[in-house]
């Protein structure tokens, strides 16, 4: 048979269509499987990397399909977002239009390519109908006290006079106009995300064994609990601010066991103490400028900087030893985590050694080490030393008592603190979904009514780059307040695109005559819910996946489901690279997927991308095996002319098969297992084994010329590899075996059954030669085989152990 895709793919992609062949069914007895991958923000064009998560996801889902299951494969589209108010500049056009565009771009694109997704269940988070539920989401936790608005230091422009996200700032400047970044004071509205941190923590030790074991530890990494000391030093002399006082400096420690050791205390630059320094003029202008700069830079650039500190000229006084303790402003401490101050113990903490060595500050041990240290600063358990009465103690028994006197004397509590800040969701830029909040001068901030969402973008707008649309717009923000009725305004606000990402997988499971009335269907939710697998890249390790197992949380909370965590199994694949390096357009090795379509078909981009690496591996994009994959499919068509065309397999007697057609045989039933054992979360979902698995066994029938075993292994053949390459696989199923629908094939133990093994011979550990037997032969006849395999490398030797390992090797100790 001529292999001719184009003409295949188009065939078997309309059909597919036309006939609903991959719509989940309404029969909800049946075992379901819920498979997906991450979905894709509509930049225009697919790439590498959206065809290898695709291609992972749709082979799972196919192999789920074969086996029984009800299966909800989905796609939609990630369509909010600053990309497309960039390019609404670029190209002078508006950023729905660029979108919904590029979206139907994209797919076709990976229709293309025969991805067996529900198109009854697509969603784009643009879509007014989302917004309208994601907005009654914003005013449920609105009202259960989940959002607030406060103020909070972001990036802003001051030349195009807006806020940048962190990933607009390069090296300190904004990315469009390269003007240096500020750090500004603004309203901004956040969700108690920390109300879950210690559910979001316990919970992931249910997803042990079913997530990449390093993305568990990123999560309980970035959630950052510790617990500790909780005590306020007493200011040398209190300051007078305005008509109040400030006279003791809060801290928050992990080492109370060290508290003896502390040389200096360290504020961030955005402590209250430090502003009322600031705003009494108590510290030099020099000083203030400094801290400016500091207030200026970005927490994420601080972390990369050199230690900086200023000192204040003020002192707090231990609460122990009474000793003063002198204050520095340093731009290592945050003020989101803990109270923004800390002691800070040069001899026993590497940040805090590196500031003190820099400014010759006291470095005071105050732990003995159990260990071999070679480092300036020791971190690990001892011993107390000079630390009064708590000398001698192991420090993990100081660490108890010491917080155990504080509480006891009222000057210091134990607390738990976590790492994970509250989720600030507010951006000021167009394309996003309205905030629902208006302001009113008498009622303050109230939501909008539900039975005018969804709060709609206007479309009449000019996107220029400089602030927010939405502020300029002339008659959009201005209403009538839901609750007095009188003038008021409306949040110009847009909601970060974390938010839409974070539900859209329970979405997915409302089918769409539902989608109307409800936000998300309860009752299909408890059938589909979990995700049984979740596909995407490593760079969503951290935030894409907090966020989204805690949206689960709340939306458990506001009782729109049951579950607790949305992904019962999370795979990580792999980038793809050219040539060393991560495609991209800046590096000139971008490879296009349509011109790989179009040159050596779908089926061909399907087999390279899951033959070349494990799922979970960097795959490097190699020429020369594409055309391998293709020739490899070519073969499958060209051979298949030895097959009979049947309805069922052959029944095949064994005695009367050759050597060659049992090794055949054997090798197809291997491919078989591989098959069943490839397609398990468990094994990694290794399909290059089992490709090359399928390739061995295509080789192994064409040794042999029994027309039944052809026959037989080439139905069995197709039906392992339709879900990697569907199209060729559909087209010779129908012509030879007149099946359009694949179904699972019980493996034939007997034609994997041995009629003979090859043992090793070792001798003194050293290979020396081998045997043929049956298998599980008896240990006395394979040592007489044996000896006489070796005997000339015994001839002269004294034999003093025979060891048999049955059916592996033979292993002679001599002297």
């Amino acid at each position: 048979m001529e292999y001719n895709p184009r003409v295949i793919e188009k065939k078997w992609q309309d059909f597919w269509e036309s006939s609903g062949a991959y719509e989940p069914q309404d029969d909800k007895t049946l075992p379901k499987k819920y498979i997906l991958s991450m979905f894709p923000y509509p930049s225009g064009n697919i790439h590498m990397g959206h065809v290898r998560n695709y291609c992972i996801s749709d082979a799972i889902a196919r192999k789920f399909r074969k086996e029984g299951f009800n299966v909800l494969h989905p796609i939609g589209w990630d369509a909010f977002g600053m990309p497309a108010e960039n390019a609404a500049i670029k190209h002078k056009t508006h950023p729905k239009q660029w979108t919904y565009s590029n979206i139907e771009n994209m797919k076709s694109q990976l229709y293309s390519l025969g991805f067996s997704f529900s198109k009854t269940r697509e969603v784009a988070t643009c879509d007014s109908i989302y917004s309208k539920w994601e907005q009654m989401f914003f005013i449920a936790m609105w009202e259960k006290g989940l959002i607030y608005r406060k103020k909070g230091m972001l990036n802003w422009c001051p030349n195009d006079q807006t806020v940048l996200a962190n990933e607009q700032v390069v090296e300190g400047k904004c990315w469009r106009c390269d003007t240096p970044v500020v750090q500004k004071e603004m309203y901004q509205y956040y969700v108690k995300i920390t109300d879950y941190a210690q559910e979001l923590l316990d919970d992931l030790e249910s997803l042990e064994g079913k997530w990449p074991s390093q993305v568990l530890t990123m999560q309980r990494n970035w959630i950052g609990k510790s617990e500790g000391l909780s005590f306020a030093f007493d200011l040398e002399n209190p300051l007078q601010c305005d008509e109040s006082s400030i006279s003791t400096l809060e801290v928050f420690t992990t080492r109370p066991d060290t508290i003896f050791g502390v040389s200096y205390c360290a504020l961030a630059p955005e402590h209250p103490l430090v502003k009322a320094l600031i705003k009494e003029c108590r510290i030099s202008k020099d000083s203030i400028d400094k801290i400016t700069a500091m207030q200026n830079t970005s927490e994420r650039e601080r972390a990369q900087q050199e230690k900086i500190g200023i000192p204040l000229g003020l002192n707090v006084i231990h609460p122990l030893t009474h000793n003063k303790i002198p204050l520095w402003v340093a731009n290592f401490v945050l003020m989101g985590y803990g109270s923004g101050a800390v002691m800070s113990v040069p001899a026993h903490d590497e940040r805090d050694y590196e500031f003190a060595h820099k400014y010759h500050l006291p470095i005071l041990p105050v732990i003995a080490p159990n260990e071999e240290n070679d480092l300036p600063y020791y971190v690990g358990d001892g011993v107390l030393i000079n630390s009064c009465e708590y000398n001698g103690l192991h420090n993990i028994e100081a660490k108890k008592q010491i917080i155990a006197y504080f509480e006891k004397s009222g000057k210091g509590k134990a607390v738990v603190n976590f790492k994970l800040r509250d989720w600030g969701i507010s951006r000021q830029r167009y394309w996003g979904t309205p905030i629902p909040l208006i302001h009113c001068e008498k009622c303050g901030i109230v939501p909008e009514s539900l039975e005018k969402l969804p709060v709609a973008l206007p479309e009449d707008v000019e996107i220029s780059g400089e602030g927010n649309p939405l502020d300029k717009h002339p008659y959009w923000k201005h209403c009538a307040c839901p609750k007095c009725g009188k003038n008021a305004t409306r949040e110009t606000d847009t909601l970060d695109t974390f938010v839409e990402s974070s539900w859209y997988f329970l979405r997915y499971t409302t089918p769409q005559n539902l989608r109307d009335t409800q936000a998300l269907s309860a009752e299909d939710m408890r059938y589909w819910m979990d995700v049984d697998e979740y596909i995407g890249g490593i760079e969503h390790a951290i935030l894409h996946l907090l966020y989204a197992r805690f949206f689960t949380k709340v939306l458990r909370t506001l009782g729109y489901t049951e579950s607790s965590e949305p992904f019962s199994h999370l795979l990580t694949q792999g980038m793809v690279t050219k040539d060393g390096a991560k495609m991209s357009k800046s590096k000139g090795n971008v490879v296009d997927p349509n011109a790989i379509i179009a040159q050596y078909g779908a089926d061909t981009a399907r087999l390279f991308i899951l033959f070349a690496a494990p799922p979970v591996r960097e795959l490097e994009w190699n020429d020369s095996a594409v055309e391998g994959s293709y020739r490899f499919i070519k073969r499958l068509c060209s051979k298949i002319e030895k097959a009979q065309k049947i309805q069922a397999l052959p029944n095949i007697e064994i005695q009367s098969l050759s050597a060659k057609e049992k090794y055949a045989r054997k090798k197809v039933y291997e491919a078989l297992k591989k098959s069943n054992e490839t397609f398990c979360h468990a094994n990694g979902y290794t399909f290059n084994t089992l490709i090359a698995a399928c390739m061995e066994a295509l080789n192994a029938l064409n040794e042999q010329d029994s027309t039944e075993v052809w026959s037989e292994g080439y139905f069995i053949l197709l039906n392992i590899l339709e879900p990697i390459i569907p199209h060729i696989c559909w087209e010779l199923s129908q012509e030879y075996f007149n099946l359009a629908n694949f179904n699972t094939i019980k493996i034939d133990e007997n034609a994997l059954k041995e009629d003979s093994i090859v043992m090793a011979i070792t001798i003194n550990g050293k290979r020396r030669g081998e045997i043929q037997v049956v298998p599980n032969a008896d240990s006395k006849q394979v040592l007489e085989l044996a000896k006489a395999e070796i005997a000339k490398w015994i001839a002269d030797k004294n034999i003093i152990k025979e060891i048999v390992v049955p059916n592996k090797l033979v292993n002679f100790v001599v002297q």
